[in-house]
C-alpha cells in the first residue's frame, strides 16, 4: 500500500509543478494572441486564458466564477478522500493511478482559477509581472486559466449541404488546452476505457 500510495503522491506533484511551471513561463514571456510553432503548422504553443468552464462559458459574471471555482474546490476535497479510500481498499494500481491524474489536473487549474489574479497582471498586449506592485488583474478566485497547446491538424471546410456551418472552416483540434486538463483527459479515457468493470463492480 505504501507502494502505490508514494507513486499516487507523486504523480499529483509532478504534473502539478510541470503544469504550472509552464504555465508560469507562458505568462512571464508571451503576450495573450502569441504563438509559436513547435512542429509545423500542426502543433503550437498558442497563449490564451479562459475563465475555466469548457469551451470557455461563462455564467453569473464574477460570482459564478467563485461559485465555480468552490465547487471544484470542494470537488477536488472529495476525490481526494475517495482515492483515500481505493488505496485503503488495494485497489488496481492503474485507477489509483488514473483517478491520481484527474486530482493532479483539476488541482492544476484551481490555483489558475483562486491565485493568478492576485500574483500577475494582465497579459493584454504585453508581458504579464508576476507580483506586481499594483497589484493583480483580480482579485482571489478570480484568475484566469492559462491554456497553450494547439493543434490543428488537419484544416478545411463543412460541405456546402452540412446544416449550420455550411462552407465555414472547420479544424481539428481546435481547442486549446494545458497539461492539466490533458491529465484530467487521460485519466478519466483510461477509466472509461480500461477500467469501466472496475466501477460497475462497486455498483
Amino acid at each position: 500500500m505504501k507502494s502505490i500510495t508514494t507513486k499516487s503522491i507523486a504523480i499529483i506533484i509532478l504534473v502539478l509543478i510541470i503544469d504550472q511551471v509552464l504555465k508560469f513561463w507562458i505568462k512571464t514571456h508571451m503576450i495573450l494572441g502569441q504563438e509559436y510553432n513547435i512542429f509545423g503548422d500542426w502543433f503550437i504553443i498558442h497563449f490564451t486564458e479562459n475563465n475555466g468552464m469548457a469551451f470557455g462559458l461563462e455564467f453569473w459574471g464574477k460570482n459564478g466564477k467563485v461559485f465555480l471555482t468552490l465547487f471544484r474546490i470542494i470537488a477536488v476535497i472529495g476525490i481526494g478522500w475517495y482515492l483515500k479510500i481505493l488505496i485503503k481498499q488495494n485497489a488496481p494500481k492503474m485507477v489509483v493511478i488514473s483517478i491520481s491524474l484527474i486530482m493532479a489536473g483539476a488541482l492544476g487549474n484551481i490555483l489558475d482559477s483562486v491565485f493568478y489574479g492576485v500574483i500577475f497582471d494582465e497579459s493584454f498586449y504585453q508581458i504579464a509581472e508576476f507580483l506586481p506592485s499594483d497589484g493583480g488583474y483580480s482579485s482571489l478566485l478570480q484568475g484566469r486559466v492559462v491554456d497553450m497547446f494547439y493543434f490543428p491538424i488537419f484544416n478545411g471546410h463543412y460541405p456546402s449541404w452540412f446544416p449550420f456551418w455550411a462552407n465555414q472552416e472547420f479544424i481539428f483540434f481546435r481547442p486549446v488546452f494545458n497539461l492539466a486538463d490533458s491529465s484530467i483527459t487521460i485519466g478519466v479515457a483510461y477509466i472509461l476505457i480500461f477500467e469501466r468493470s472496475f466501477f460497475k463492480h462497486l455498483d
